[in-house]
């Protein structure tokens, strides 16, 4: 589902006199927390307004046995909610770490796509 909001976002961003900063919203694996957050950092400061995924929770995987218990229906939210982001954003970064692309990223690349968002990964696609 995709919800229209009215009016384009950059008409949120007030101008400052300078080119209007790219949002760029980051996608990915939430068991790599720590890159989510170095691209997070090396991002802003490339002078980007960055959208992130903010709630690192367990949703089954091993990897992330220690953290919180995201039950199906919280993920299917949290998805949800991150495909919002997308719509903010004037382009998206998935953080294909080793080449790890997972269910939900490969949704939200689908759904970027759909939308005409450019889309770049962190590391060079393989090809197949």
């Amino acid at each position: 589902m995709r919800y229209d909001c009215g009016e384009p976002h950059s008409e949120l961003v007030v101008n400052f006199n300078g080119p209007k900063p790219t949002i760029v919203c980051l996608c990915g694996s939430t068991r790599f927390r720590d890159v989510f957050e170095q691209v997070a950092s090396a991002e802003t400061v490339a002078g980007r307004i960055v959208l992130t995924v903010n709630e690192f929770g367990n949703d089954g995987h091993p990897e992330k046995a220690h953290l919180r218990p995201v039950g199906p229906a919280e993920k299917e939210r949290l998805d949800e909610l991150h495909k919002r982001k997308i719509d903010l954003a004037d382009e998206v970064l998935i953080l294909n770490v080793d080449g790890y692309v997972g269910e939900s990223t490969r949704s939200e690349i689908e759904y970027a796509q759909t939308y005409s968002k450019p889309v770049r990964y962190l590391e060079q696609v393989q090809e197949r």
